[in-house]
């Protein structure tokens, strides 16, 4: 099964390069996205270029034009659930969970702290809870998770880690450990895992022209519970594709 994840950082933006292209290209199973930034109606109808897809899709009910999340998926999963159940969390379309018959895969797209790390109160709280959802979900049946979960665990994940620790979003020791936090309650970095030592970036800033420089971080993963690890065939960063300023991350796995 070969699942893939990408912050297209627009639907209407993107669909207009050579995302279909690119998309049919990787041929996932499962495909999930994050930063949609549209309404529901205004996402499907830009996904149903896709045949063949059961297209399920969480936009923003705080504000339009933000943050959003989609799953299309070959097969029709048993059920779909939008959110964790808390209000507080609940109102940007930040996560979307699908049961299949032998796991969950759970997408999602988690808060920045923001400029001046004005948000980070609330992002500590969105770690705790959100980790607390998915060892919820993996009690049931083994839990897969993805998305833009914006930190960068390690040095090795940004270009820039000294001018960045503590500094800017994404890579303040309070994220850096909400991730460790997660890890140590039974999940792997599968990326990380079948490739310690290798330099890939997720995101890379338009601004700066990061991805030519290739000064990026890499915020965007696969998890999987440790109890899957062995069923893992590959992680891969597809780096090559420029739709975004995120690229599309890839696992490959027998369930």
């Amino acid at each position: 099964m070969h699942l893939v994840n990408w912050n297209v950082n627009g639907i209407r933006s993107i669909i207009k390069k050579d995302f279909i292209k690119d998309v049919q290209q990787m041929d996932p199973d499962i495909f999930c996205l994050q930063e949609t930034k549209g309404a529901e109606e205004e996402v499907r109808s830009a996904l149903e270029v896709f045949n063949g897809y059961h297209i399920y899709v969480n936009s923003s009910k705080a504000r339009k034009g933000y943050s959003g999340t989609a799953i299309l998926s070959k097969q029709e999963p048993i059920q779909v659930t939008f959110d964790m159940g808390l209000d507080e969390h609940d109102q940007e379309g930040r996560v979307i969970t699908a049961e299949y018959p032998t796991f969950f895969l759970t997408t999602v797209y988690t808060p920045n702290a923001g400029e001046g790390l004005a948000r980070l109160d609330y992002r500590e709280g969105w770690d705790r809870d959100f980790r607390e959802y998915v060892q919820w979900l993996d009690r049931r049946k083994p839990s897969i998770v993805c998305g833009d979960l914006n930190v960068a665990h390690q040095p090795i994940d940004i270009a820039r880690p000294k001018e960045n620790y503590n500094k800017s979003a994404g890579y303040t020791q309070r994220e850096i450990d909400g991730f460790t936090r997660l890890l140590e309650s039974g999940f792997v970095d599968t990326f990380r895992r079948f490739y310690p030592e290798e330099i890939k970036y997720t995101y890379c800033n338009y601004v700066t022209n990061a991805r030519a420089k290739n000064t990026g971080w890499r915020i965007d993963y696969f998890l999987v519970p440790d109890r899957l690890i062995d069923k893992v065939k590959d992680a891969m960063v597809y780096d090559h594709y420029l739709g975004s300023d995120h690229c599309p991350v890839g696992l490959k796995i027998e369930l």
